[in-house]
């Protein structure tokens, strides 16, 4: 499930006022330091979704194989997802 912007501003809007609340941080200003971490999570976001595509296109290619030797398409789905974000560093 993918959230929406504002969903994503309200998770990175948490994250700071949390982490200011907390003495984890200290920031100057806290709308520019809300924006850099909704831009990072939205970055992380499209790289995974990028990622997804990959895999769905690596499937495709194997899908003959894939039925004729009955095999779960999401479990493959899974395990190649799995392979390239580690090969490619991405954190699921």
């Amino acid at each position: 499930m993918r959230l929406s912007r504002l969903q994503i501003e309200h998770l990175a809007f948490s994250i700071v006022r949390n982490l200011l609340k907390d003495e984890k941080i200290i920031a100057d200003s806290k709308n520019s330091l809300v924006e850099e971490i909704t831009q990072l999570i939205t970055e992380e976001f499209t790289n995974e979704d990028r990622l997804d595509q990959e895999v769905r296109e690596i499937l495709n290619q194997h899908m003959d194989k894939i039925r004729r030797e009955n095999i779960e398409y999401q479990t493959m789905f899974k395990m190649i997802k799995t392979k390239l974000a580690k090969e490619k560093n991405i954190v699921l």
